[in-house]
């Protein structure tokens, strides 16, 4: 079983940043993506930042430029850098890990950290 802890989130002005961490623990395949996705009240979750075991990265549109996805592979933790930060910014910031072994696929969540920005 794989479990995902996130932390770093909290209260921040509009234009300050954030460094959110999750650390995965268990038995995790060694290629894997790590990545981040948020949801804010009234809307579903959507996607945020992903990261390969080889360090490839992809944004989301609304995000790049703000955030930078980075990973220490030695500690199975995955960081996401919050820079700027919005009022829009605000949602519960959820790490996700995903890996396919053979055909069978595992997706994994974390509970979740609350980031709120205010104007």
């Amino acid at each position: 079983q794989v479990q995902l802890v996130e932390s770093g989130g909290g209260l921040v002005q509009a234009g300050g940043s954030l460094r959110l961490s999750c650390a995965a623990s268990g038995s995790i395949f060694s290629i894997n993506n790590m990545g981040w996705a948020r949801q804010a009240p009234g809307k579903q979750r959507e996607f945020v930042a992903r990261i390969t075991n080889s360090g490839s990265t992809n944004y989301a549109d609304a995000v790049k430029g703000r955030f930078t996805i980075s990973r220490d592979n030695a500690k199975d933790t995955v960081y996401l850098q919050i820079d700027s930060l919005k009022p829009e910014d605000t949602a519960v910031y959820y790490c996700n890990l995903y890996y396919r072994k053979y055909t069978v696929e595992y997706n994994y969540w974390g509970q979740g950290t609350q980031v709120t920005v205010s104007s």
